[in-house]
C-alpha cells in the first residue's frame, strides 16, 4: 500500500477547463463559418469574443496542467514533496511533546513531521471542505497506514478557530492554507495560531505571504519580536530555498515566505 497524498491541482480543473475550451473552439468555428449569425458584424463581434474565452480557457487548462506535473508526488519535479519535506525541517519539539499542522489536507505535512519527531504526537487539522472534495478524514488515515506511521491524529476543525486551549502545542505548522481563506484577516490568523503554541514552542507558517494578502508581514514579524517572541525570522522560499524565481511567477506561488520563530 502506497500514500496517495493527491495533487494540489485537482484533476477536475484540467478535464474542466479543457472541456471549456473544447466547447469554445467548436462554437467560434461554427459562428464563423455558418450563417447562423446573419450580420458579418454580429458574426464578427461574436467571434473575437468567443476566441478570447477560447485563448484565455485554453491557457487556464495548460497551466493546470504545468503545475499538475510539477507538483507530482510521482512525477519527476515532485515540488510538493520537495516543500512539505522543506517546511517539516523547521519544525521541532521536545520528547513527549505536541505537534498541530494547521489545515493538513491530504495529510503531508503531518506525517512528514511525525517521521522527524517520532517522540511526538502530531495533530493534523482540516475542515476538509467542498473546494477539495479529494482529501478527507479516511485519507489521511490511510496515508499514515501506509507510511507506518503511528504517532498522529487527524481532527476536523477550522484555522479561524482552533478546537484547542491556549498553549496546548510545543510546535505548529502549516503549508499554503490561510490564502486559501476568504474574508479573514491573515494576522489574525496567525494569532490564532500562534494562540495555541507553548511559551518556547516553535511556529514555521509557509504561505504565499504577499501584501496584498498579508499586508506588511514584516511589520507584523516585527511585533512578534517586541513582544517577546524569539528568532522571529521570514524565509523566502521562492527564490532558490524551494523554487527559483522563475518557477514561482510560473506556478502563482511568488511571495511564498515561511515566518519562524520561536514564542
Amino acid at each position: 500500500m502506497k500514500p496517495d497524498y493527491k495533487n494540489w491541482v485537482p484533476k477536475g480543473m484540467i478535464t474542466g477547463f479543457g472541456a471549456g475550451s473544447a466547447f469554445l473552439l467548436i462554437g467560434t468555428l461554427t459562428v464563423s463559418f455558418t450563417s447562423l449569425i446573419g450580420s458579418s458584424t454580429l458574426r464578427w463581434i461574436f467571434t473575437a469574443i468567443l476566441s478570447v474565452a477560447f485563448l484565455i480557457c485554453a491557457g487556464t487548462a495548460l497551466w493546470c496542467i504545468d503545475a499538475y506535473r510539477a507538483f507530482s508526488y510521482n512525477g519527476k519535479r515532485q515540488l510538493s514533496r520537495q516543500i512539505i519535506e522543506g517546511v517539516a525541517d523547521y519544525v521541532s519539539a521536545p520528547q513527549g511533546g505536541r505537534i498541530l499542522d494547521v489545515g493538513c489536507g491530504s495529510g503531508a505535512l503531518t506525517i512528514a513531521c511525525a517521521k522527524r519527531s517520532p517522540g511526538c504526537e502530531v495533530v493534523g487539522l482540516d475542515r476538509w471542505g467542498k473546494e477539495y472534495a479529494a482529501y478527507n478524514l479516511q485519507l489521511c488515515e490511510n496515508n499514515a497506514k501506509a507510511e507506518g506511521v503511528k504517532n498522529v491524529r487527524f481532527v476536523a476543525g477550522n484555522a479561524i478557530k482552533l478546537p484547542f486551549p491556549d498553549e496546548s502545542f510545543d510546535a505548529v505548522t502549516s503549508n499554503y492554507v490561510y490564502h486559501n481563506i476568504p474574508g479573514i484577516n491573515k494576522q489574525e490568523l496567525l494569532l490564532e495560531t500562534l494562540r495555541v503554541l507553548k511559551k518556547g514552542g516553535v511556529f514555521a507558517i509557509h504561505d504565499i505571504m504577499s501584501p496584498r494578502r498579508y499586508g506588511n508581514i514584516s511589520a507584523f514579524a516585527e511585533r512578534l519580536q517586541k513582544q517577546g517572541y524569539q528568532k522571529v525570522n521570514l524565509i523566502d522560499t521562492a527564490t532558490g530555498k524551494f523554487m527559483t524565481a522563475k518557477e514561482a511567477k510560473r506556478l502563482k506561488l511568488t511571495g511564498s515566505t515561511i515566518l519562524y520563530g520561536i514564542k
